[in-house]
């Protein structure tokens, strides 16, 4: 189990969809190719059935459209503070991948965050790593790695704390008996997926609906927060007096959000219904 919660945590999610311009590229289509037909033939070389059309794709044939995190914040003087943070800003804007990735590790390599996802080394941190190298971004400072584990900040060491990937403590291993995290999330009393799965993100990339996939991985990222406090409360990092103040937290920042963003008051009405969250787990 991990070991430490940092200063500066950020639990984070991150949405993509199969990018058509690789699928041009790697499969020789003309440039005129609508994307969905693009798409289709990605999902085909990638072993499409008729149980599943959209079969897991390369991240690295995959194109990054959103991004959120929970950002909790220790202060000096010891208060914790909660943000959601969200990328693009502007989802009815144009948008750059490019740009998307460069803000993020940006971020990252300057503000030095203690990572946490589900998944995310095999998934989101390489996605995010090949789709950089591929758009010739430059990101020493997320990507610097010390001589020695214990000399510096090292997002990529397996088991380190920096990035805590929390699939490789609920679920060492692969196979049948790996959880997901809607399955960890909602057996534990916190929303899991709603309305929206992630085999719909294409189909809305492609009606142009990013601000819905916003949403969606807004409340993805509300759901990584909430599985990492109840496993920091397992390891013992949260007392059993500290994790239903954490709780609490994390539903003022819902209520914040939800001024500007009302589409997270269905997630704190589908979080309230789940009574385990609101109870303190038993010693």
């Amino acid at each position: 189990m991990f070991k430490t919660i940092h200063k500066l945590v950020w639990a984070f999610d991150a949405e993509w969809v199969p990018d058509p311009q690789a699928g041009r590229l790697l499969h020789h289509l003309p440039e005129e190719t609508p994307d969905i037909e693009v798409m289709r033939a990605m999902w085909q070389q990638g072993g499409a059935t008729e149980e599943n059309p959209q079969p897991y794709l390369k991240t690295i044939v995959c194109r990054l459209v959103s991004i959120a995190a929970v950002q909790r914040l220790q202060l000096p003087d010891g208060r914790v503070t909660l943000s959601l943070l969200s990328l693009p800003r502007d989802p009815h804007a144009e948008q750059h991948e490019k740009e998307l990735i460069q803000r993020f590790l940006g971020a990252i390599g300057e503000r030095k965050p203690q990572l946490v996802g589900y998944n995310s080394m095999a998934a989101d941190l390489r996605i995010l790593t090949q789709r950089a190298i591929c758009h010739g971004i430059q990101a020493a400072g997320f990507a610097h790695r010390p001589a020695k584990p214990w000399e510096g900040v090292d997002y990529f060491a397996k088991g380190g704390d920096w990035h805590i990937d929390l699939k490789e403590y609920a679920a060492p291993g692969w196979g049948q008996g790996t959880p997901s995290l809607h399955e960890l999330a909602v057996l534990s009393g916190i929303p899991g997926k709603m309305e929206t799965s992630g085999e719909e993100v294409p189909q809305m990339w492609l009606d142009g609906q990013l601000d819905q996939i916003v949403r969606y991985n807004e409340r993805d990222a509300l759901t990584t927060y909430l599985v990492w406090l109840r496993m920091a409360h397992f390891a013992g990092l949260l007392t059993a007096e500290q994790y239903p103040l954490e709780q609490q937290r994390t539903r003022e920042l819902i209520l914040k959000e939800a001024v500007a963003k009302p589409h997270l008051l269905d997630y704190l009405a589908a979080w309230e219904t789940l009574s385990p969250a609101i109870r303190p787990p038993a010693d």
